[in-house]
């Protein structure tokens, strides 16, 4: 899985002269319309659009092989779009790649550290590399410090480390600048249970500080749900409604505020409700959901053995 969090404002430093941000579409933090890539004569990505809102965090989710990781290399500017156009942080991410870079962390599925680096060296470069004091740099490790809690390892050479606090360091790395916008491709993978934990509880920090987050309402109806959509929009507290099949997928700022009134304006739609839930889903229960489910029964009609 592929994360993306991003935050209303940046407190990124300029360090190098800022290209005019594109206000085409203003108020997103990647914008993306029919972003190709091929390698040799494979298709890797085929056509994707992208809308997404500054201050959320958004999940690229899909089996192997789907070109998570490739759409992220694009959009943090590592490799060129083939055909197609995106915007990060409302700069374009072929013809303005330096000022993408300045806004943006990145933590992707392989960390290229130097082994001989100790991880103090490689977090104090980081953050000089963003223009960051040396005042903020000592406050800021020091945060990342209780993120990661690497302890004395921080002094040590890169090389000694295993791979699970070579990956924590990796996302220090990530965020040691306080991005406006972070890309983490698998970012939990090698991690134990707790330093996810902690890995997630960070995430959710930066984004709760520097933009919003979303809850999410779930309503199953009788029919299809598409026709109660309408209904539902108007509610207030809501931001956006999906429908799929008989279920209304409602994300709003403050579910337990907002879904009496999304109850209500289902009543006065004459919409008959089989069940109305509040929830924050986990990335597994929408990983299998929306892949895994759906391969199995793809596969099914495809072969009835």
């Amino acid at each position: 899985m592929s994360t993306l969090i991003s935050a209303a404002g940046s407190s990124a430093p300029e360090i190098a002269r800022p290209g005019p941000r594109l206000t085409v579409h203003p108020g997103y933090a990647v914008y993306a319309e029919g972003l190709v890539r091929h390698f040799g004569g494979r298709r890797a990505v085929d056509e994707v659009d992208l809308r997404i809102p500054a201050g959320e965090i958004y999940g690229f989710l899909g089996p192997n092989g789907a070109g998570k990781s490739t759409t992220v290399r694009m959009l943090c500017t590592l490799l060129a779009p083939t055909g197609g156009r995106a915007l990060v942080a409302g700069y374009d991410v072929a013809t303005q790649p330096g000022q993408v870079r300045l806004r943006i962390g990145v933590a992707l599925q392989d960390a290229a550290l130097d082994p001989r680096q100790t991880g103090i060296e490689l977090l104090r470069l980081q953050g000089r590399l963003y223009g960051l004091s040396n005042r903020a740099l000592a406050r800021r490790m020091a945060e990342l410090g209780d993120l990661i809690e690497l302890g004395d390892a921080l002094g040590r050479p890169i090389g000694t480390y295993s791979g699970g606090m070579k990956r924590r360091l990796d996302l220090a790395a990530a965020l040691v600048h306080n991005p406006e916008i972070v890309f983490l491709d698998e970012p939990t993978t090698g991690l134990d249970p707790a330093s996810r934990a902690r890995v997630w509880t960070e995430i959710r920090r930066l984004n709760q500080q520097l933009g919003m987050s979303a809850d999410v309402i779930v309503a199953r109806v009788d029919g299809d749900a598409a026709a109660a959509r309408p209904v539902v929009e108007a509610a207030p507290g809501v931001r956006s409604v999906e429908a799929h099949g008989s279920e209304l997928v409602i994300a709003t700022g403050d579910g337990a505020a907002a879904i009496s009134g999304v109850a209500v304006a289902l009543a006065g739609g004459a919409v008959a409700v089989r069940d109305l839930t509040l929830r924050t889903p986990t990335l597994d229960d929408v990983f299998l959901e929306l892949t895994g489910t759906h391969i199995e029964r793809k596969n099914a009609q495809e072969d009835p053995s």
